[in-house]
C-alpha cells in the first residue's frame, strides 16, 4: 500500500522545492492523470514518488519516474533492456537530446539516474517538448 497520494506528493512538492519546480511537477501529475495507463505513488517515509507506466507489448512499462523532492528519472536504458521496438526508444532519445540538450546513448547515459527538475527544464516550453515526447511515446508503444 502505497503512503503517498497526489495531495500528499503536491503538498511536499511545494514545500520543499522553488515555485517553478513545482509548478512543472504539478503539470507533470496532470500529464500523467490523462496518459499514463497505470499511476503508482511511492511507499517512502522521506519522499514521495510518481511512477508513469504506459502499455506496451511488454506489460506495464514505466517511463519515468518523478519525485516530491523535485527530480525527474527517464527509464531509458530501462526500456532499451526490453523488447521494444528501436524506433520507438531511438525517436525519444533524439527529442529529449534536443530538448534538453544531453546525451543519452548508452555510452554517456550508462544508467537511468534521478536529475532535479531545475536542471532539466530552463523554459516552459522544454516542458511541453517534454510531455510531447512522452505523448508520442505512448502512443507508440500502444501500437
Amino acid at each position: 500500500m502505497s503512503n503517498w497520494n497526489k495531495d500528499l506528493f503536491i503538498n511536499h512538492l511545494r514545500d520543499v522545492c522553488s515555485r517553478e519546480v513545482a509548478k512543472i511537477g504539478v503539470l507533470i501529475i496532470e500529464f500523467t492523470e490523462k496518459y499514463a495507463d497505470d499511476i503508482s505513488w511511492g511507499r517512502g517515509t522521506d519522499h514521495g514518488t510518481l511512477t508513469f507506466r504506459c502499455n506496451s507489448d511488454e506489460g506495464p512499462l514505466p517511463l519515468f519516474h518523478m519525485t516530491s523532492t523535485g527530480q525527474l528519472n527517464l527509464q531509458i536504458n530501462f526500456m532499451r533492456n526490453k523488447e521494444i521496438p528501436p524506433m520507438v526508444i531511438r525517436d525519444m532519445v533524439i527529442k529529449l537530446e534536443a530538448n534538453f540538450l544531453r546525451d543519452y546513448n548508452a555510452i554517456e547515459y550508462p544508467s537511468d539516474v534521478f536529475v532535479p527538475i531545475d536542471e532539466l527544464f530552463y523554459t516552459e516550453n522544454q516542458v511541453v517538448k517534454f510531455l510531447k515526447t512522452m505523448e508520442g511515446c505512448t502512443y507508440r508503444l500502444k501500437q
